[in-house]
């Protein structure tokens, strides 16, 4: 499925009835799922993030500005961040089954209609705009809202789509395509502006003007073709300015990561807390507009733990956690990673309703005479903590005391570890999952040929994908193996039977997701299909079983010694 999120800026961040009347907007287009709704006082902005189809995306999209011109009087408007317009920017964003260059006709194809049936005037930007000085925003936004009324009449400065006549009460729109943008703010310990944008000049990709003795008040320098001289940032990929915020009292640099993939969430901190420092100033915390990538906050928790000397092979959760409080993410206010991760937003977490249970639930739900969660989930479970017992001795081996020289080797284990033990309790339900689909599939009306054709093939499908659950199961069990035998062989050996139980609950699991694998086999008419993965299913059982007699006999003999 083509998927694109979209991030328009709306300038009203005050009055929450005009920003309910967007965003009701918004989600009037079936199929469009709101994700963030994140105004601020401050700066008189809202930020909206909703993701869905290109087609819903920009109807959605059009609503949104629309409506924004109908209520926002921008000649009334006034706010800390700059603007020029209603709806102020308005990027598309591919999530996926879709490509950049996609994304950027659909942005054209929205700004067209703008342009056309609301009299906006529109500039395009990044990926959509063919003009390489009118790709940066900022550059674009120069002037602001209140020079813009000339600065539209400038040749160079016709919009790319509309009348080329400022609207006092709408402004103009920037819309574009774009990789997926972090907007950040770095708290500051003053209420200097002149401080802030210091520190946005030192890890800002375009830096600052190159000075003549005075670094601020002396004369520009120029090149020999009369440009001004810059002294390039810390940071690529990275704008950023300096502001005060009312609301908390601060001082902020604000900084946009447009491709976190080359300057990271954690390095943009890092450089504010250097750059900081060395102006006398302090980094208390930061805050995040809108949403972030999962992974972007995962390498900041691997980041902080690498620094502490600390094993990165822990839970997603406590990588959120370290992150979140090493980045003073939740200074300004609480930090709910349920709000703000944009694949939590969208996937619930992932998991489903077995894995969301505590130990008491998940047990009375098997013990209930529901034919699931059976056999093939519980051997997914299994295998959940048979992998958990390996990384509990990995992460316990790169923390203890002397092994400081082995950290990096446990970690990566743990880290290992930390993988393979989400992927099997996401087969937990999978498994359910799977059985259900069979019910569901006998469940279809045979009254007819047709039916009974549709039925038979339904069933025939959802058998096949009961096969592959399981098999799943044994791959990924029987990877565990490796990191089972290293803590055996050279971890903490006052945990090398914590080991062994894993490899136990290893090979039951690998046993228990092989007869789900056979059992469902026999049901298929596709006798290749059948044979290929029972196969298979035969070979990693034999080699688990193997594999688990070894180790246990490994801790036998150490036991002994």
């Amino acid at each position: 499925m083509k998927l694109i999120e979209c991030v328009p800026n709306f300038s009203e961040g005050r009055d929450l009835a005009k920003i309910k009347q967007i965003t009701d907007a918004i989600e009037s287009v079936a199929g469009i799922k709101l994700l963030d709704v994140d105004p601020g006082k401050a700066t008189n902005r809202t930020v909206v993030t909703f993701v869905g189809s290109p087609e819903d995306v920009i109807e959605a999209a059009f609503r949104g500005i629309k409506t924004a011109g109908d209520i926002i009087d921008m000649s009334k408007h006034t706010g800390a961040h700059p603007r020029m317009g209603a709806t102020d920017v308005c990027p598309l964003i591919p999530v996926s089954g879709i490509m950049m260059e996609e994304t950027a006709a659909y942005a054209k194809k929205l700004a067209e209609r703008v342009a056309k049936e609301l009299q906006i005037p529109i500039y395009l930007y990044e990926a959509a705009q063919s003009n390489p000085d009118r790709k940066n925003l900022s550059h674009i936004r120069e002037g602001e809202y209140e020079g813009f009324a000339k600065k539209i009449k400038l040749p160079e400065w016709k919009p790319d789509f509309g009348p080329a006549e400022f609207p006092a009460k709408q402004g103009a729109t920037v819309i574009g395509a774009r990789n997926f943008l972090i907007a950040y703010n770095v708290n500051l310990n003053t209420k200097s502006t002149r401080l802030a944008n210091s520190v946005a000049f030192d890890i800002r990709e375009n830096g600052r003007v190159k000075r003549t003795g005075n670094l601020y008040t002396g004369p520009v320098e120029k090149d020999a073709e009369g440009n001004e001289v810059r002294i390039p940032g810390m940071l690529k990929e990275c704008k950023a300015i300096g502001w005060f915020i009312e609301e908390y009292d601060i001082a902020q640099v604000s900084i946009n990561l447009t491709n976190f993939s080359v300057t990271s969430v954690h390095q943009a901190f890092d450089a504010c807390c250097q750059s900081a420092q060395n102006r006398g100033l302090r980094v208390t915390g930061s805050e995040l507009v809108g949403l972030i990538p999962l992974q972007a906050l995962l390498d900041a928790g691997r980041h902080y733990l690498t620094l502490q000397k600390r094993s990165i092979g822990v839970s997603e959760e406590e990588l959120i956690h370290i992150a979140v409080k090493s980045m003073g993410l939740d200074e300004l206010g609480p930090f709910d990673p349920d709000k703000k991760i944009i694949e939590y937003k969208l996937r619930d977490n992932g998991y489903g309703k077995l894995v969301k249970m505590n130990l008491r639930q998940f047990a009375n739900e098997t013990a209930s005479e529901s034919a699931a969660p059976g056999g093939g989930s519980i051997s997914a479970y299994c295998a959940a903590l048979g992998v958990s017992l390996g990384t509990m001795v990995a992460n316990l081996s790169a923390g203890k005391r002397g092994w400081e020289d082995q950290t990096l080797y446990f970690s990566k284990y743990a880290d290992k570890g930390q993988k393979l033990k989400d992927e099997l309790l996401l087969a937990v339900d999978e498994d359910t999952a799977a059985f259900n689909k069979i019910m569901e599939a006998f469940s279809l009306p045979k009254n007819t040929d047709e039916e009974k054709s549709t039925r038979t093939e339904a069933i025939q499908n959802a058998t096949k994908y009961a096969v592959e659950v399981p098999l799943k199961v044994m791959k990924l069990s029987y990877d565990s193996l490796e990191l089972i035998r290293a803590m055996v062989e050279k971890g903490n050996p006052n945990s090398i039977t914590d080991a062994a139980v894993g490899a136990l609950c290893i090979r039951t699991a690998v046993e228990g997701a092989h007869l789900n694998v056979r059992i469902n086999a026999q049901g298929l008419k596709d006798k290749t299909f059948a044979d290929i993965h029972m196969q298979e299913a035969s070979k990693i059982a034999n080699a688990t079983e193997a594999e688990v007699k070894s180790i246990i006999m490994n801790v036998e003999e150490l036991m002994t010694k």
